[in-house]
């Protein structure tokens, strides 16, 4: 017997009472009238994060540049004019010497401002390791809760592909101790930015 069964053995032999799942099919998921408003307002006020939304007359290389302000920028994608390729990079502590780091968003969620990104890099540190994250979201990938946004990833044949990895993010890395001093940038970006496309 591994270690493993042994403990849920005995887990088991001492559970004094059991209780029945809750039923949760009369729950039902949050819908929102126009959830790409509800999405705007909810990650520039709860998630605490920038949101630019472009016009179709917008050149997102230049966008991305002034969020830059002089410092260097990682990306993969063809539209933004990167001086680090996460693809080519030799290792992930490469992409913490980076300023702005800029991925693809591929599903917004209302209900919590929360970004699905794959992983489209060789080196998924992009999203975590830079000090300014950039999301580029299409408006038409927003929707209403959780449950949408994990129906549309399972019945995705894009996503998994290459790498076996995706992350949902929703605003700046922070964290507090028990004081209340609040620290940004503590397990990843200190700002992050959503780049809503048209």
């Amino acid at each position: 017997m591994s270690a493993r069964e042994e403990i849920l053995k005995r887990l088991r032999a001492n559970t004094r009472e059991t209780y029945d799942k809750p039923d949760l099919s009369q729950l039902k998921p949050i819908k929102y009238d126009d959830p790409v408003a509800e999405y705007i307002t909810k990650t520039t006020t709860t998630a605490g994060a920038k949101l630019i939304e472009m016009k179709p007359s917008d050149d997102l290389a230049t966008i991305v540049r002034q969020i830059a302000d002089g410092d260097s920028v990682a990306s993969n994608l063809p539209a933004v004019k990167a001086d680090v390729n996460p693809d080519t990079v030799g290792s992930a502590q490469e992409l913490m010497k980076v300023g702005v780091g800029v991925v693809a968003g591929t599903i917004g969620v209302a209900e919590n401002a929360c970004v699905w990104i794959p992983q489209e890099t060789k080196e998924k540190a992009v999203n975590f390791a830079v000090q300014h994250l950039v999301i580029v979201l299409p408006r038409t990938a927003i929707v209403n809760n959780m449950n949408e946004a994990y129906t549309r990833i399972e019945a995705s044949t894009v996503y998994f592909q290459e790498y076996k990895f995706g992350t949902f993010i929703s605003g700046p890395s922070k964290t507090a101790d028990i004081e209340g001093a609040l620290v940004y940038g503590a397990q990843a970006a200190r700002a992050l930015t959503v780049i809503l496309t048209p």
